[in-house]
């Protein structure tokens, strides 16, 4: 085993990632802020995100309803942008993630370079989920600066973004070593069975 020295870096020589320490519990972590985020996504999508409210009255909106509105509005490209990053890169995000886990879990066949591209488009679309609370805080911003409207919060946004944070949470908990491990593991029974063939034969 080489020993770096403080402060040193080191590639892996399989897939060209950085080698860093191991994380643990990762498994079970990730599981766990797997499976919150995907439970926080239902109120998320379901309770109003915020309400507009001009001349004393307003509706409240889901996320839904919003990119539904900006459709029929003729704000196509804000709807696809705020569709994209607050109900797609989530549920991407989460299907990649359990995909992984499930994988590693019960020790399936798996082509380590494939799960590590995976694993690396999962950790590199969560950072768009924080485009939607941008553009939320941008809106906020824009209509308080009126006089005759206002924007108030719902508790959709506060589900919203715990799923924002969870995920991330999760991308960074999942330990990527885990998916070299089930392949070492699967690749030395195969060749202990090739063996006890091999001898069987003889």
């Amino acid at each position: 085993m080489v020993e770096l020295p403080a402060g040193g870096r080191c590639q892996c020589p399989r897939c060209g990632a950085r080698v860093h320490g191991r994380i643990d519990g990762s498994l079970m972590l990730t599981w766990a802020l797997t499976i919150t985020g995907a439970l926080l996504l239902l109120p998320a999508n379901i309770l109003p995100v915020m309400t507009v409210i001009y001349l004393a009255s307003g509706e409240p909106s889901t996320i839904i309803s919003g990119v539904m509105q900006l459709y029929h509005a003729g704000l196509w490209g804000i709807a696809l942008i705020v569709f994209v990053a607050s109900i797609a890169v989530p549920v991407m995000k989460l299907v990649g993630l359990a995909l992984l886990l499930v994988q590693i879990q019960f020790r399936l066949p798996l082509i380590p370079r494939q799960a590590m591209k995976l694993y690396r488009v999962v950790s590199g679309i969560g950072r768009w989920s924080l485009l939607d609370l941008f553009m939320i805080s941008i809106l906020v911003a824009l209509v308080d600066m009126g006089a005759i409207a206002q924007v108030a919060a719902g508790p959709g946004s506060t589900a919203f973004a715990t799923v924002v944070v969870v995920t991330m949470l999760a991308a960074r908990s999942f330990d990527p070593r885990l998916i070299w491990d089930v392949y070492d593991q699967r690749q030395s029974v195969n060749t202990e069975n090739d063996k006890k063939g091999v001898a069987g034969n003889g």
